[in-house]
């Protein structure tokens, strides 16, 4: 595991010349949506979910250090947390966060906090 919430974990495949747009993205329990957008700059990767009616259509921003695992086959990316902590994750609206580093900061806080209390 990585220490930067921002960066992928050393053990996931990850494809930088590869659009994972459209690729459906599974939770812990079960899945939560779509990928919508996604960043693989250095220290600073994310996918940003659209999770249609299952959260009203709400788009959450998920840190690349969530990611645990990208099959290309089945178009699924893998992600090491719940639906409800992803429900409960930060709001995200694309045109005042996508850029915005203190919204960065804030939800990489969220998701180094969520790692603190599994470990707990």
């Amino acid at each position: 595991m990585t220490d930067n919430i921002w960066a992928y974990h050393l053990t996931v495949a990850h494809f930088e010349d590869r659009d994972l747009t459209g690729y459906k993205v599974e939770a812990l329990d079960g899945t939560i949506g779509k990928v919508d957008k996604h960043s693989y700059e250095t220290d600073a990767s994310w996918i940003v979910v659209d999770t249609g009616p299952w959260i009203f259509g709400r788009e959450v921003l998920l840190p690349a250090g969530t990611i645990t695992r990208v099959d290309t086959t089945a178009e699924k990316v893998y992600v090491d947390r719940t639906k409800e902590q992803i429900k409960d994750a930060p709001d995200f609206v694309r045109d005042e966060h996508l850029d915005d580093a203190a919204y960065h900061r804030e939800v990489g806080g969220y998701w180094g906090d969520t790692v603190r209390r599994q470990q707990q």
